[in-house]
């Protein structure tokens, strides 16, 4: 099957009264580059993340999006801080005996002097979110490789359709070369009859002069060449996506189709096969479009 490049997915696993949720969403890129957005608890866990998401996408920007919360409300705990504290009460005793003052400073005071109370996050073993946070990324990563293949299976129905364009194209050039030879040989058979009037042609230099122009202007090779990317990008999209991606591969095809496709046109001294030369390269470039959006 073909995947794009392009696709969403999300998910979210509620476990011990709490929640990980997980969000994926990605646009066309030449290699995969994954981008990840998570709390700092997470860090620790960012190979196996990483890991964890290849198994599912080849090619790519995607960003990733990993929260965490925590709803039991224990996942903060009260520091009391006995150092600072004690710096402070230094600091008022010396102040009452420089001033002669009473140092009358009441717990309840003290407590919400700067630091001397603070809220910590409580310590949480990542290796035991490891478990649901695989789960979440793995039901998000199907859902996003699912909506991926959809789309691939447009672009490929797209694609299909573009190659049938190709191929009347290239088969009108086939048809139409060798009326141009005949063409251009009673045209200079006529030629040659006003020059000579009542003499007679030379029909071994004709047949020599037809020859070269009919060298000149052949494009056999280049259409059989044509017909043939045109049956490989077909096979490639039938056989669908492999361990590298068939992106890569349709490019390539696609590059070498525009090659061919210029090679007649040059050749070309006939106005419809001109045209049809021009229609392919079209058509050609809007494959490569399309292209750049599969794996």
């Amino acid at each position: 099957m073909v995947s794009s490049m392009t696709g969403f997915g999300r998910s979210e696993v509620n476990f011990d009264n709490r929640r990980i949720s997980v969000e994926l969403k990605s646009v066309n890129n030449r290699y995969l580059d994954l981008g990840i957005k998570m709390p700092k608890m997470f860090n620790s866990l960012e190979a196996d993340i990483r890991k964890e998401l290849k198994l599912y996408m080849k090619r790519g920007k995607v960003d990733v999006f990993i929260n965490y919360e925590d709803l039991t409300e224990a996942d903060t705990k009260v520091q009391y801080n006995h150092d600072i504290a004690a710096e402070y009460m230094d600091c008022l005793k010396q102040m009452s005996e420089d001033f002669g003052l009473q140092n009358d400073v009441r717990l309840s005071v003290l407590a919400r002097f700067p630091d001397v109370l603070t809220m910590e996050a409580m310590e949480i073993d990542e290796k035991t979110l490891w478990e649901p946070l695989k789960k979440a990324i793995d039901e998000a990563c199907e859902q996003f490789a699912a909506a991926r293949l959809r789309e691939g299976e447009f672009l490929k129905e797209d694609l299909n359709k573009k190659l049938d364009i190709m191929k009347k194209d290239v088969d009108f050039i086939t048809e139409r070369s060798p009326q141009i030879i005949e063409e251009y040989k009673a045209s200079l058979r006529e030629k040659i009859a006003d020059l000579l009037e009542d003499t007679q042609i030379d029909e071994n230099r004709l047949a020599m002069e037809v020859t070269l122009y009919a060298d000149k202007i052949c494009v056999d090779e280049e259409l059989v060449r044509l017909r043939s990317h045109i049956e490989a990008v077909r096979g490639a999209l039938e056989e669908g996506d492999d361990e590298n991606g068939i992106g890569r591969k349709l490019d390539f095809l696609a590059q070498e189709m525009n090659r061919e496709a210029n090679t007649t046109l040059s050749k070309s001294t006939d106005i419809q096969v001109s045209d049809k030369a021009i229609e392919l390269k079209t058509t050609i470039e809007k494959i490569r479009e399309q292209i750049q959006n599969i794996e």
